[in-house]
């Protein structure tokens, strides 16, 4: 989990920080040693272990009280029908759980392990929180509550700036996400490896994100493509025909924006028509669901992609 943090505090993210060797660790490992111009192994060799020895200090986790303020809102379940959907203002978080875990780039599973009985695990100093988010309240009780002492994964705190309004602050400070990124001259996503690369204007790798492309029915649209446009915290419009695995009988919808909606806090949105890059309700999927044609990241990799990318930006997709 240590190196999940260094990795993820330097731009390379191992998708869901869960202490675990998989793909997007891997990935993660691999565009460390690339920006660090060592062997793209994806083994925490000698030299890699040298490089990361600056970091050692970093611990794994530590200690952050619940804002009491989350206790405010009420959270809902998302209804499983795009109908139900739409006459909802917001796609929002179900609980205060599984808003936690995200702000920490996490699952609740991960959280309730590090609080054992729902207390801090014992082992390393803690640090006082340092959130900024909105409100919320529950209709059920959660296994946390605001106020509440919790060990979580020493992500770190995303520290106002960038573009965007006060909605898009407030997301990105409940995200964990700087505002300020490494501007991308150019995005690389590789449909077999998973992942996508961001270079700057001197093509040195500054970020690596694991990500999900396509499927048999909706194949990743090889070529180059350029950014027509970035939207943040977006709605969506559910259209049947777009969706090989939807009826088409049922209707178009419009709906709401929200961390739960169908692409997350972001769309980033292509030149080829109808595909885009975005986020995603259901981060543990990364690296392992399908989508339906467009590259699928976790809501806190496509806020930062959000920030690197304009639309001089060159988008190349590989097989």
């Amino acid at each position: 989990m240590q190196l999940q943090v260094v990795l993820d505090r330097q731009g390379f993210g191992p998708g869901v920080i869960d202490g675990r060797d998989g793909l997007s660790t891997v990935n993660a490992l691999k565009g460390f040693q690339e920006a660090n111009e060592l062997e793209p192994s994806g083994e925490l060799d000698v030299p890699t272990r040298a490089v990361l020895a600056r970091w050692e200090d970093v611990a794994a986790t530590r200690v952050v009280r619940i804002p009491a303020s989350w206790g405010d809102e009420v959270y809902r379940e998302v209804p499983d029908e795009p109908e139900d959907q739409a006459k909802l203002s917001h796609l929002g978080y179900a609980s205060l759980d599984e808003r936690l875990a995200e702000r920490f780039h996490t699952t609740v599973e991960v959280l309730r392990t590090l609080n054992p009985g729902g207390r801090p695990a014992t082992g390393e100093r803690e640090t006082p929180a340092s959130t900024s988010t909105p409100s919320a309240k529950t209709d059920e009780a959660p296994s946390f509550r605001a106020g509440q002492l919790v060990r979580v994964p020493n992500t770190g705190a995303g520290a106002p700036g960038g573009e965007g309004d006060a909605d898009w602050q407030r997301t990105l400070a409940s995200l964990g996400v700087a505002g300020t990124q490494p501007e991308a001259a150019r995005i690389v996503v590789d449909k077999s490896d998973g992942w996508l690369k961001a270079y700057d204007a001197q093509d040195k790798l500054v970020a690596l994100f694991t990500v999900t492309t396509g499927s048999g029915h909706d194949p990743l649209p090889l070529g180059e493509w350029g950014i027509t446009g970035v939207a943040r915290n977006p709605p969506f419009a559910y259209d049947p025909d777009l969706f090989w695995d939807v009826p088409d009988h049922e209707e178009e919808q419009q709906l709401p924006p929200g961390p739960n909606g169908p692409v997350g806090v972001v769309w980033i949105d292509l030149t080829r028509e109808h595909y885009g890059i975005h986020g995603t309700p259901a981060p543990e999927t990364i690296g392992r669901a399908q989508s339906h044609g467009c590259v699928r990241l976790t809501n806190w990799d496509a806020a930062r992609l959000a920030q690197m990318v304009e639309g001089s930006t060159r988008v190349l997709f590989q097989a």
